[in-house]
Parts: structure tokens; C-alpha cells; sequence
């Protein structure tokens, strides 16, 4: 485990200082969809992953956002985004992350979230608490949505669907303290192990979206659920995710 806790972090750094070296407004933009896009940097950033990866651990799968998956019926494969918060970067706000998990045999026993800007690794293995920068993390002990700071998100299909999570926003905006919007999933779930958030919810997010962070949320003692507050999967179309004690009243909302 030390093996691969040691790889993960050095993957994560250095895709870390890969996108920190080309954080500018003039990073080439190519469009996914309308308003989905990627940049060089993330294709860069994926490419040394993915070939660090298969350097070390051939055998392994790999589940990467921009590539096709690579040996999918392994026991071991890596879940990686290798920048989330394209969007972010593309436009110049300092908010993005490189996430890697590892899964075993369907089950994430890893997962690295790493903000190079501010050198911040959050790091979890499955029964071995989580941490930033080698400090342990505990969720918040806030009780009360009211006093709740929550984070969420908009899918990419926002403009098409009607399923685009503002009637959920609507609804819990008059319930938390605040909740606040800032477009990279795996570091909202990091910043909710941190304490820094004390809810999260989301639609249609990925595996490589959630593997990293859902770790990082319970093995600092937070809760996770789908939308309708059954157990919540990787593929499952939705996340609610808090620090336990607030989780039964953002579900009430959310089912309102």
C-alpha cells in the first residue's frame, strides 16, 4: 500500500506542476459539446498519467476522462481525472485539481486530490483516515442546514436538460447558510473532508469526478448517498455527500 500511496502522490504532483507551469488564458480550448470543453493541458496532464501508469503497473485498468479505458476487467485500475475544473483553468480562475483514486477489485482503497496552486494534498486510503498534507482531516460538526455551507454544481447539458439541478439549488438556497458554486467536484468533496464545506450534492457526475473524493469524505467520517438516499455508486447519477449530521435534512429538501 505504501508502494502505491507513494506513486499516487508523485502522480499527482507532477501533473500538478504540469498544469501550474501552463496556467494561462492562452492554453488552446477545444469544445466537447456546447459548453463542455478541454484544453491542451488536460491532454498533457493525462498523457504523462497514463504513461506513468502503464510504465509501473501494465497490468493495471486505467478509467481516464479523456481516453478510452484500458484493461477493464483487471482486479486494479486507476480512476483518474487529470484536471478537473477545465473550465476554471481555461479562464484563468485559480480553482482546478488533478484527482487519482485507485480501485480494487470495485472498490476505491485510494484517492489523491491535488491543488498545485496552493500545494494542498488531500490524500485517503480505505481504513486509513484521510489527510491533507499529512495532517488528519475531520469532517464539520455543523448540525443545523441553516448554518450549513454546501457546495453543488451545473451538469454540461444545463442548456438541454430539464434535469439540471436548478430546482434542487432553488429549494436548498432558502434552507443552508450559503452554498457556493466553484465548478470542480473532486475539490469541493476534498474541501467537505477538510471541513470547509459541511454538504455537497451533484447530478451526473463521473467516476473520475467522485472516485478521489468520496474517499477523502468518508474516511474523515462524512456520509454519502445517491439522490433518493440509497447507497450511493460510482456510476450512480447523482451524489449527496455531508458530514453526517446534516445529511437527513439536505435529503428532506432534496426529495421536497
Amino acid at each position: 500500500m505504501k508502494e502505491l500511496s507513494d506513486f499516487s502522490r508523485h502522480l499527482a504532483r507532477k501533473a500538478g506542476k504540469l498544469l501550474a507551469d501552463r496556467f494561462t488564458r492562452q492554453n488552446p480550448v477545444y469544445y466537447k459539446g456546447t459548453i463542455d470543453l478541454v484544453t491542451e493541458a488536460d491532454r498533457m496532464s493525462e498523457e504523462m498519467i497514463l504513461s506513468e501508469i502503464g510504465r509501473r503497473f501494465p497490468d493495471h485498468g486505467v478509467l481516464s476522462e479523456e481516453s478510452k479505458e484500458k484493461n477493464g476487467r483487471t482486479a486494479m485500475r486507476w480512476i483518474v481525472d487529470p484536471l478537473d475544473g477545465t473550465t476554471n483553468y481555461a479562464h484563468g480562475f485559480p480553482f482546478f485539481c488533478v484527482s487519482i483514486a485507485l480501485e480494487k477489485d470495485g472498490m476505491v482503497i485510494l484517492g489523491v486530490v491535488y491543488d498545485p496552486l496552493r500545494d494542498d494534498l488531500f490524500e485517503a486510503s480505505l481504513g486509513g483516515g484521510s489527510r491533507l498534507n499529512g495532517k488528519k482531516l475531520r469532517v464539520s460538526s455543523v448540525d443545523d442546514l441553516s448554518r450549513g455551507l454546501l457546495a453543488t454544481g451545473f451538469p454540461y447539458d444545463i442548456r438541454k436538460s430539464p434535469d439540471n439541478n436548478l430546482n434542487f439549488f432553488n429549494v436548498m438556497a432558502k434552507k443552508a447558510q450559503a452554498i457556493r458554486r466553484a465548478g470542480a467536484a473532486a475539490l469541493d468533496l476534498a474541501y467537505l473532508a477538510a471541513g470547509r464545506f459541511d454538504g455537497f450534492w451533484e447530478l451526473k457526475l463521473k467516476p473520475w469526478d467522485t472516485a478521489a473524493g468520496s474517499l477523502l469524505v468518508t474516511e474523515a467520517g462524512g456520509v454519502l448517498s445517491d439522490m433518493k438516499g440509497e447507497k450511493w455508486k460510482l456510476f450512480s447519477p447523482g451524489l449527496v455527500a455531508s458530514n453526517g449530521l446534516i445529511h437527513e435534512q439536505m435529503m428532506k429538501v432534496l426529495s421536497s
